[in-house]
């Protein structure tokens, strides 16, 4: 059956196919009211922001493949609706979609600074710089007016504790006044991401983040703010986006990035259904040919979760992309995937928040 919806204008997914945990699942089929169906308006898919309190704020993990073992995610879904989002079937846990829904059914960590600072009180605590951006953007839309992310950098800054952040939301540059300080203490460092130079890819790839000059003039801002500022390619798209690998670390270096990293498109779970659909709306003639070609880097599968490969792909066609994006990065003066170490013994834990305090 054909999943595929008529294109929403600002909405990157094509088709809202049901979870993998679902129990129920609705087929729509021709019952002989045709002509009223047709008269009828399609309801529309309007962004719906619902808190999640929840207990606990930092995420971690044990992954080779991932540079840091703390997280935290502001939010789950994401507005900017990038169609290869790796994080949208995490939407399935919820019972909702990893399509539509992930970009219009949006939750937020309500008590983020609160949780923040208790977790950062504990006893056991033992300081490593959390990620923010890990799963969904933290500087998506919505940002801008929960501020849950701000909250979460108040927080850090307040007990001197180092992050990183990655995002391609140009909203960061509203934080310059925390991120300025932290920097200079050697706290903070941030990876933006650019996928593209071209708009019209953008608009259909990732409706609604930042245009790809804001993001360079984002960067740029960064970097003259004395802000450790490098580049994430990701994802690299064979036959989509990968002829732009040395145009786009041409142009983040121009702009001041110290670094530049690329991560391979991965499609775990419902994540091949959805960019199948989205491939044959928006580039028909060549989508069999894109998944064939992320089949050669993934072992003839369209995903492989293995550490060690899941980020790069295997094979001729992986390690060709890898020649070329590591050539660009020589030629362009930039320090690869190099990071710079943040400092964590500045960190004072704060004071633990009990009821037996109020005795003494």
């Amino acid at each position: 059956m054909d999943r595929r919806l008529p294109p929403v204008k600002g909405r990157g997914a094509v088709s809202n196919p049901a979870g993998r945990f679902e129990t129920r699942t609705v087929d729509a089929v021709d019952d002989g009211w045709a002509r009223a169906a047709e008269s009828e308006e399609p309801v529309p898919f309007v962004t719906q922001v619902s808190p999640e309190p929840g207990k606990t704020i930092i995420s971690r993990n044990d992954s080779p493949d991932i540079p840091f073992d703390q997280s935290i995610n502001p939010y789950r879904g994401c507005e900017h609706g990038c169609v290869y989002c790796y994080a949208r079937p995490t939407h399935s846990y919820l019972n909702l979609s990893p399509g539509l829904d992930f970009e219009t059914r949006l939750f937020f960590k309500s008590r983020a600074a609160e949780l923040l600072e208790q977790e950062l009180g504990r006893p056991g605590y033992r300081v490593s710089p959390i990620a923010l951006g890990a799963n969904t953007d933290p500087y998506q839309p919505i940002e801008r007016r929960l501020k849950v992310t701000r909250s979460i950098l108040e927080i850090l800054w307040r007990w001197r504790h180092p992050c990183t952040i990655v995002t391609k939301g140009t909203l960061i540059e509203r934080d310059l006044d925390l991120l300025v300080p932290m920097a200079s203490a050697r706290l903070v460092s941030v990876m933006l991401s650019v996928t593209t130079l071209d708009d019209e890819l953008k608009r259909v790839m990732e409706p609604r983040a930042a245009a790809p000059r804001a993001r360079l003039r984002t960067m740029e801002t960064l970097a003259r703010a004395a802000i450790p500022v490098g580049a994430l390619i990701a994802p690299v798209i064979p036959a989509i986006n990968d002829h732009e690998i040395e145009r786009l670390v041409e142009a983040v270096a121009a702009h001041g990035a110290s670094s530049a990293g690329y991560v391979m498109l991965r499609l775990p779970n419902e994540l091949t259904e959805l960019f199948r659909d989205w491939l044959l709306v928006h580039f028909p003639l060549k989508a069999e040919h894109v998944l064939a070609l992320i089949r050669q880097l993934r072992g003839g599968r369209t995903n492989d979760a293995r550490c060690g490969t899941r980020m790069r792909g295997e094979g001729d066609l992986a390690a060709l992309i890898s020649q070329r994006f590591q050539l660009a990065v020589r030629r362009a003066g930039l320090d690869g995937e190099r990071r710079p170490e943040l400092d964590t013994t500045a960190f004072c834990r704060p004071a633990p928040t009990t009821p037996q305090l109020a005795l003494f």
